[in-house]
């Protein structure tokens, strides 16, 4: 890899991913095209070094794509680019189907027209929900979308791998557990939580607040993707977990126990559809690449507790927006 176009590299994890990224590979130009919807933060890109180029543009601009991957010598798609709330997805499909299918399939036609390697970020959602005793999900698990926004993503895994298996496009997915670190939106359960107990406010949890997910820290992620990049199997998937599963309640509990503010918490009514368990087996992963995640749950949430504190004017700035 010498170019690299990032799409999606304001939000949470493509910003961490860039960051990451310009840190272990000094040499490598990295071009960032988001279009900062109400995720994109142009502010998470201060500091970069001055080999990442910024542009502001949508993935489905297809005269766009082109003159980047052309003017910069793209040579490696890594698109992060998506609509990814759960409940804005209810609310509204339509943004999550604009986005996460047609502008990956936008992506995928110009990289098979110029002959470059794609990888796909996507998420275990796509695999549905799991029984408390059921085992986690593995790369051949069957796909069982239950909201929008998951069945947004199924979709782009499947063009994705498509793009491989009929023309031969250099492609990898990684489907990966939740995440939590540093610029993520604070709409979403860990930030948010976070910022409403150092505003006083009431921490909303959907329904009896059991629900089980797997929690990775994002550096964890992006190393899982930049090793994926390094060895991966072209058209093969791999799956990325932090070996942590945690109810929502005991995560909230856990950050509002750090805060001083167990008071602040309520069951909300729950969310439609919600699925109950989260859990992937990223065992491939360690076999085949060596990667591991290295970053334990106190660890991690320390540090981003820590951030949440520390970057108060980045989070306000969003919530008033």
């Amino acid at each position: 890899m010498k170019n690299i176009l990032v799409t999606g590299g304001a939000g949470f994890i493509g910003t961490n991913f860039i960051r990451y990224l310009a840190s272990k590979c000094p040499d490598l130009h990295i071009t960032n095209l988001d279009a900062l919807t109400y995720a994109g933060n142009v502010e998470n890109l201060r500091g970069l070094p001055t080999q990442h180029t910024f542009v502001k543009g949508s993935i489905n601009d297809r005269e766009l794509v082109g003159d980047i991957v052309r003017s910069k010598s793209i040579d490696t798609i890594v698109h992060f680019a998506a609509e990814s709330h759960v409940d804005r997805s209810i609310e509204a499909p339509k943004p999550f189907i604009k986005t996460n299918i047609n502008g990956t399939y936008t992506l995928l036609e110009q990289a098979r027209q110029s002959g470059i390697r794609f990888h796909h970020v996507s998420t275990d959602e796509v695999y549905g929900s799991l029984g408390a005793s059921e085992a986690p999900w593995t790369e051949d698990s069957p796909y069982r979308p239950n909201s929008p926004y998951a069945a947004s993503k199924a979709s782009s895994d499947h063009l994705a791998r498509a793009y491989w298996h009929t023309y031969g496009l250099p492609v990898t997915i990684t489907n990966c557990s939740n995440n939590y670190g540093p610029w993520q939106h604070p709409e979403k359960l860990i930030p948010m939580a976070i910022t409403h107990a150092l505003l006083g406010k009431p921490i909303p949890v959907y329904g009896d607040g059991l629900q089980v997910r797997d929690w990775v820290y994002v550096e964890d992620h992006c190393r899982a993707i930049l090793t994926v990049l390094v060895g991966g199997v072209e058209g093969e998937t791999y799956n990325v977990g932090g070996n942590c599963q945690l109810t929502n309640m005991d995560v909230v509990e856990t950050i509002c126990r750090v805060l001083g503010r167990l008071d602040l918490i309520y069951h909300a009514k729950d969310r439609p559809g919600h699925d109950r368990r989260y859990a992937i087996d990223w065992g491939k992963a360690i076999r085949e690449l060596g990667w591991a995640p290295t970053t334990d749950f106190a660890s991690g949430m320390g540090h981003t507790i820590g951030w949440y504190r520390k970057n108060r004017s980045w989070w306000e700035a969003i919530l008033k927006s």
